[in-house]
């Protein structure tokens, strides 16, 4: 299998708000830039939304490292959440819906395809591409 690996990072002006997504994916010396934004969305969904986008460009089952400063995304697989989640039926420890539900799937569907790994990294520190990242969804905000 091919090592990948990703950076992405959402924003939002308001939250709800305008939202956008950027990513990065980097296979040997290839480097391909992506983004997007929605008019009316959440941080989250915009976090979210990032490495679903990056995911669905392989072709094929990958290693794949995801570096992401949500805590929020990287949490639910470094605590096992989204296991938790699907035991219990799409609710939380304390019996509330899982929010981003939808989103959560998708990225699981991957999960079974790809070997993921998910790192965290400090959000607005001295990392490149996820500096990079951040200017791409700011800027997928602003062409809305």
């Amino acid at each position: 299998m091919e090592d990948v690996i990703i950076y992405t990072d959402g924003a939002c002006s308001g939250n709800p708000g305008k939202g956008g997504w950027g990513a990065i994916l980097m296979y040997g010396d290839i480097k391909k830039e992506i983004s997007g934004g929605m008019a009316n969305t959440t941080n989250n969904q915009m976090e979210l939304t990032a490495p679903i986008e990056a995911l669905k460009l392989l072709k094929r089952p990958c290693n794949v490292k995801i570096y992401s400063d949500s805590a929020y995304l990287v949490n639910t697989f470094k605590q096992g959440w989204l296991e938790n989640w699907k035991k219990n039926g799409w609710k939380t420890a304390d019996k509330k819906s899982v929010k981003n539900k939808e989103l959560w799937i998708e990225i699981d569907k991957f999960m079974q395809i790809h070997k993921i790994e998910w790192i965290k990294v400090k959000g607005h520190s001295d990392n490149i591409y996820n500096n990079r990242c951040d200017e791409l969804a700011v800027n997928a905000i602003k062409k809305l």
